[in-house]
């Protein structure tokens, strides 16, 4: 429902806090008694998800049991790699929550989500080789936090037909956020609007109206009906706070705590991370999560800086695609300048196998530190074993790394033996079989070490088919591997890309060559188009 007060305004200036609650109230009964639809509410711990899930159980606790004819979902989603304060509260604000809702005899039904295996940032990251996510290859938010919700939203519609989400969005609190809600607004139910990527689903956002210090005024004056002691809540972010300090507020000059924001500690999107280095900063007992943020801000952060060089010329699938660059700076050997004065390079793929094995060595490292310094009732591990084991099945049966790198990082770093066991036989090589191959394929002019790894990825397919009954398919993929390897490194590949666009060019051809190696793809791309695409 529309409001026209504006929208620094209280939603409570105009009937008073007792009234206008106990009308939103009677809204979330009014709308929970019109159908059989199920409702999901999203919960992130945080002051929005928990004053909208406090005002629909208050909601609910008013009503008969006859009348409670519906569940009502209460979906977290853990991404796994959340800041560790929130997400501890979190967790156990679920249990809390479950065992509440037995005995009051509510039909609210907590659930924490996690992604895929496949999912997951690491497994992506170190994994795969994808480069941190940036503004044109955001590829974390929906592999991390929209596709679990929305799978178990969608198993929901499968099995009722519709669902109802409930949400804690405001428009006070971001234009692009008011925007969106407008945008998906005009149900013939006043208080509903669309979802805009469920089809089957409605959206309902009883506090849209509310302001941050409305949302605190709620949360301090009405009692959690869970449980929870809400104050504890308004010190989290009060810790999360840089200088500190939660200041009554007076006027629109004044910050609030609602300001604080919380979320993944990996996060590219910003340059530091203020929160945990907040939390670090003022709370002593929160010092453990030191080794976290070190890691973040070396590896992730404002700091990192240009991470071209850790990255493979070519794209996952063999590719090599072409930027246009304004100009070549002092020192650069990667730009391409052609007749016309135009400068090319090669947008840059996956991170090489040395920085992928760096950032493991570094992360358990991380880890273990974690593990010296956290409170003994805490269990966090930054990478969980099958997590662990999904990054070494890639490096070793996708990306053909056959010396099974993992265990032995792992063990070096953390003083113990892998928790698992050794891979198929025919798919690893030991220590000495690795170092005769590095040995015997070293070139003092191959300093990525191209012709190892193409003799490397030939042993590894080789092996894969040496005890099968028919070996079809096999030619196919060595074919695969020598296209991939065409290249004897970034300059020659380079020059060929740019002399062969260039080609096509002056005769309008389709963009796929055929060259005296094997065929190789070259996509000119625009400039702003530089980054991996999703499909890779």
């Amino acid at each position: 429902m529309e409001s026209n007060k504006p929208a620094s305004a209280s939603a409570f200036a105009e009937h008073g806090f007792k009234a206008t609650v106990g009308e939103r109230m009677e809204v979330v009964k009014k709308l929970y008694l019109s159908d059989p639809i199920p409702w999901v509410i999203g919960y992130s711990g945080g002051k929005d998800s928990t004053a909208t899930l406090q005002l629909v159980w208050r909601a609910l606790a008013q009503l008969g049991s006859e009348q409670l004819h519906k569940d009502v979902h209460v979906i977290s989603t853990d991404t796994l790699v959340e800041n560790p304060i929130v997400a501890q509260w979190v967790a156990h604000s679920l249990d809390v929550m479950r065992e509440a809702a037995k005995t009051q005899n509510l039909p609210i039904k907590p659930h924490r989500l996690t992604p895929e295996v496949k999912d997951r940032f690491w497994v992506n990251l170190i994994g795969k080789g994808y480069p941190a996510p940036r503004p044109k290859f955001r590829w974390c938010t929906s592999r991390l936090k929209i596709n679990p919700s929305n799978d178990f939203i969608k198993r929901l519609e499968q099995q009722n037909g519709e669902a109802i989400v409930v949400l804690g969005t405001r428009k006070a609190e971001s234009a692009a956020r008011a925007a969106s809600m407008k945008r998906h607004a005009g149900s013939t139910r006043e208080w509903l609007s669309r979802n805009g990527q469920l089809e089957r689903s409605w959206v309902f956002t009883p506090v849209a109206d509310w302001t941050n210090d409305d949302v605190w005024l709620y949360l301090m004056q009405e009692k959690n009906p869970w449980g929870f002691d809400n104050s504890e809540l308004l010190g989290m972010y009060q810790g999360a706070t840089a200088d500190g300090e939660c200041p009554l507020v007076v006027d629109s000059s004044t910050p609030s705590c609602g300001d604080s924001r919380f979320g993944c500690y990996v996060c590219t999107m910003v340059s530091q991370d203020k929160s945990m280095d907040a939390m670090i900063q003022n709370d002593i007992e929160k010092e453990w999560m030191a080794p976290l943020l070190e890691f973040r801000n070396k590896f992730l952060g404002a700091g990192f800086g240009d991470d071209r060089k850790y990255r493979e010329f070519r794209r996952m699938d063999g590719r090599l695609t072409l930027m246009q660059v304004a100009n070549k700076e002092e020192g650069e050997d990667d730009v391409w300048e052609v007749a016309d004065g135009r400068r090319f390079r090669l947008v840059h793929g996956p991170y090489k196998q040395t920085y992928r094995e760096r950032l493991l060595r570094e992360l358990l490292q991380a880890q273990r530190a974690v593990h010296a310094k956290a409170p003994a009732n805490l269990k966090f591990d930054l990478l969980a074993l099958e997590d662990l084991e999904e990054i070494r099945r890639l490096w070793v049966f996708e990306k053909h790394e056959i010396e099974d790198s993992v265990p032995r990082i792992y063990e070096e770093v953390m003083g113990e033996p892998y928790p698992s066991p050794r891979l198929d036989e025919s798919q690893v090589f030991d220590a000495g079989d690795i170092a005769l191959l590095r040995e015997m394929t070293a070139r003092e002019d191959d300093p990525d070490q191209l012709h190892f790894h193409l003799v490397r990825q030939l042993l590894a397919v080789e092996g894969k088919y040496q005890h099968a009954a028919r070996r079809a398919g096999l030619f196919d993929e060595l074919n695969s591997v020598l296209e991939y390897h065409a290249f004897n490194g970034e300059q020659e590949a380079l020059e060929f890309a740019v002399h062969r666009s260039l080609s096509l060019e002056k005769a309008n051809q389709s963009i796929e060559v055929q060259f005296v190696r094997p065929t190789i793809p070259i996509i000119p791309v625009a400039a702003s188009d530089v980054e991996l695409t999703e499909e890779e």
